[in-house]
């Protein structure tokens, strides 16, 4: 298998995590699943991804005190192989695992995920189980100096036959589940050690190796950032996504700052290669966390966000809940003219950058249809302009422009220069050639 094939263009889809946090449920899965299918598949949305804790019993239950209960009881097989916890995915009882919600979500004709944390569980470890199809036992292939600075529940796994035999046996399980994506975290940047932030190198080779030899195409999505752009070629070589930020939230200046980690990483999208800008925290988020509120971002501050990641090539995982979706933010989100520039075939750059203001262009190789976004990055409204010429963005349409989030048509044959008069934090995006869909 050729894991650049697993995902021909960013994946695209609903991540638990920003509403939910570690109390997610079956019901609210196959709930956002079901609006998803009914709203959103047609315009590309597809994955359903269970964010962390499903294994956890009483996950938030001391959500006041604890994001994580400190060495909380876990769901576990024999083979130290975290389990969903039956009181939350009650499908999964008696042995089951994911593969009934799997089934489900399958069967609405999209594609299931879960999050994984690094390593073997901590209580494996000390309770010296069994590596499936090995005759070595947990507390052998624990390394109790890797820990996430975080999250209590695992040790990392120590190079060798040992961990990629324990590897092996959990995408064996996941692939039996059916799984299509797996978000793996305390991975992409292991926080913890500022010597050594990328001390789970060989963890993510292992777990490529795993989802190799596991005969199923599933996606590997690393976690958390920021990645290290000195590692580009190893993420590259093993995984399909990685996180260019810590996690993002609803803030105008992490929003800001992404246009300097985007220009850091935009030689490095390519198919089945997808630096990662994170969730969409749009719509309602934050229940789990014991504040359940709207987005905190602007409807402009919104069509920056989702217009930047497009014309980048992020893969888009949405934070709300889905089923309480308005218009406006579902209109932004089945965009079909702004959701085109998400593909590795258009291939995009950040033409400007400064404190007031980004550029970004992208042009479908070789001939195909171009893009040239104007972002206001100022606190005041303010113009900003492109000369498409010194661009180099005549199109077979020659200076015909259509702006993708109103329609307003443009003729600028004669001054050959996009222009437009942002709000604070606003944007414009242009396209012109071919409206062929890569979605």
């Amino acid at each position: 298998m050729n894991k650049n094939d697993f995902a021909a263009t960013p994946p695209m889809g609903w991540n638990s995590y920003d509403y939910y946090d570690t109390t997610v449920n079956e019901a609210q899965v196959r709930q956002n699943a079901e609006y998803m299918a009914a709203h959103l598949k047609e315009y590309g949305w597809q994955y359903v991804v269970v964010d962390i804790q499903w294994y956890a019993h009483d996950a938030g239950a001391q959500r006041e005190k604890y994001q994580y209960l400190p060495f909380g009881e876990l769901a576990m097989d024999e083979y130290g192989r975290l389990k969903p916890d039956p009181a939350r995915f009650p499908s999964s009882a008696n042995g089951a695992g994911f593969k009934p919600l799997a089934d489900a979500i399958h069967s609405l004709g999209l594609k299931f995920g879960i999050h994984i944390m690094r390593g073997i569980p901590r209580i494996a470890a000390h309770g010296r189980l069994p590596v499936k199809g090995s005759g070595i036992r947990a507390d052998e292939i624990a390394d109790p100096s890797s820990i996430c600075g975080w999250n209590p529940d695992m040790y990392g796994v120590r190079k060798g036959s040992g961990g990629q035999a324990y590897y092996d046996s959990l995408l064996e399980l996941y692939a039996d589940w059916g799984v299509d994506l797996i978000k793996c975290d305390d991975i992409c940047n292991t926080n913890l050690y500022v010597n050594a932030p990328y001390s789970a190198q060989h963890e993510v080779e292992m777990i490529a190796r795993a989802i190799e030899k596991c005969g199923r195409q599933i996606v590997l999505s690393l976690s958390p950032g920021p990645a290290l752009i000195e590692k580009a070629w190893h993420y590259e070589t093993y995984a399909n996504m990685w996180r260019i930020t810590d996690d993002f939230w609803d803030d105008w200046r992490l929003l800001k700052e992404m246009f300097r980690r985007c220009e850091l990483w935009q030689s490095h999208v390519s198919k089945g290669c997808y630096p990662d800008c994170d969730m969409l925290p749009v719509g309602y988020l934050g229940k789990g966390f014991g504040r359940e509120r709207c987005t905190n971002f602007t409807k402009e501050e919104q069509r920056t966000m989702m217009t930047l990641w497009c014309i980048f090539g992020s893969p888009l995982m949405i934070g709300a809940e889905l089923t309480k979706l308005d218009e406006d933010t579902l209109e932004l989100l089945t965009n079909k003219s702004v959701l085109n520039m998400l593909s590795p075939e258009c291939r995009a750059r950040q033409y400007a950058l400064d404190e007031d203001k980004a550029i970004w262009t992208a042009r479908y190789e070789p001939d195909g249809p171009a893009y040239a976004a104007l972002f206001n990055l100022s606190d005041e409204t303010a113009r900003v302009e492109l000369d498409l010429q010194k661009a180099d963005l005549k199109t077979q349409d020659g200076y015909v422009w259509e702006e993708l989030w109103t329609g307003e048509r443009r003729d600028v044959s004669a001054q050959k220069v996009l222009s437009a008069t942002l709000p604070p934090h606003g944007c414009a995006v242009f396209g012109s050639g071919s409206p062929e869909a890569a979605v």
